[in-house]
């Protein structure tokens, strides 16, 4: 079961609940007591490194002609 952050404006604490999706939206009750609350907005933390965007298109090649004897243009 999700579950949802919210913050007490009159008290300034923080506190979770579990409910279904189909009650996100609903308002919760602060556990002192107070109805004045407001839902956060909370991210998944992962773990690992960031991607950078890909330009769109076709792969990069590798340049022709590495060297060698198969193209670099060494051997005559």
């Amino acid at each position: 079961m999700p579950r949802y952050e919210f913050r007490c404006r009159t008290c300034a604490s923080t506190f979770e609940v579990d409910r279904p999706m189909s009650a996100a939206s609903d308002p919760a009750d602060c556990p002192a007591g107070h109805h004045d609350t407001v839902k956060l907005l909370t991210t998944v933390g992962l773990g690992g490194r960031a991607r950078t965007a890909q330009p769109a298109g076709p792969p990069a090649m590798a340049p022709a002609g590495g060297g060698g004897c198969c193209g670099g243009g060494c051997c005559g």
